[in-house]
């Protein structure tokens, strides 16, 4: 079963939201290294060394800047193999918003549309040092 792993919040107004979040639940937010989208890491669980929820069923996410009117949260799925899934995908009637694209020192990510047009993240990870 592939579990859920990160979620993404968009804002109009990242700082706004980034201290919305922080007083309503006490969330550590940190701006990350991104040079393409204004892009927050939210912490709603302790971590590890390497970023990861200590908690077994904790998520981490973000809140980075809305690009699109009406963009919604993203949940993120953890997978094997982003490619094997997103043949899965089509073949049961979704699509492509986003393929295949490298994550910061960590893996790969990619966005599809289920059947009811709701977008969803997948997330395949990596530890082998590559160079991108």
């Amino acid at each position: 079963m592939n579990k859920v792993v990160h979620f993404e919040i968009p804002a109009d107004d990242v700082e706004r939201a980034s201290n919305f979040y922080r007083k309503a639940f006490g969330w550590i937010i940190s701006k990350a290294p991104v040079h393409d989208r204004e892009y927050y890491l939210v912490n709603s669980a302790e971590t590890d060394e390497r970023g990861l929820p200590k908690e077994l069923g904790a998520i981490n996410g973000a809140i980075m800047k809305r690009e699109v009117e009406g963009e919604s949260p993203v949940i993120v799925v953890k997978v094997s193999s982003i490619e094997m899934y997103l043949k899965k995908i089509l073949s049961s009637g979704g699509k492509f918003v986003l393929g295949k694209t490298r994550t910061e020192n960590r893996g790969y990510h990619a966005r599809f549309k289920d059947t009811e047009g709701n977008v969803i993240g997948l997330y395949e990870e990596s530890f082998k040092k590559e160079r991108v």
